[in-house]
């Protein structure tokens, strides 16, 4: 018996670290349709309240709750597969030992 076989869980870790060092860098690849069209109905109503010369907090409160509901979205992402990958090696650990004391003495 090899190692566990957790290649794919480990790149699908890989590249949701990846995609939240994004959102928190405020890049939009890694955002979902909704949360997309939140920014950019944010954006052109920020944009709008620029041209009439008026305030823009509630817009700019908008862009901060999607990253941070984009941050939460990600970071259980990465619990859930951490999570999934502990199962993996513990489920072949525990088939290792049931291997290792059902020997051929």
């Amino acid at each position: 018996m090899g190692k566990p076989d957790t290649r794919s869980i480990d790149r699908e870790i890989t590249k949701t670290n990846r995609k939240l060092e994004a959102v928190r860098r405020g890049e939009m690849w890694p955002l979902n349709s909704s949360e997309r069209r939140a920014v950019l109905g944010a954006l052109a109503g920020g944009s709008y309240r620029v041209l009439r010369g008026k305030s823009t907090t509630r817009q700019e409160n908008r862009l901060e709750s999607v990253s941070e509901q984009a941050v939460t979205r990600l970071t259980a992402e990465i619990t859930a597969l951490h999570i999934e990958r502990q199962r993996i090696v513990r489920e072949y650990a525990a088939a290792k030992a049931a291997k290792k004391s059902s020997g051929w003495w």
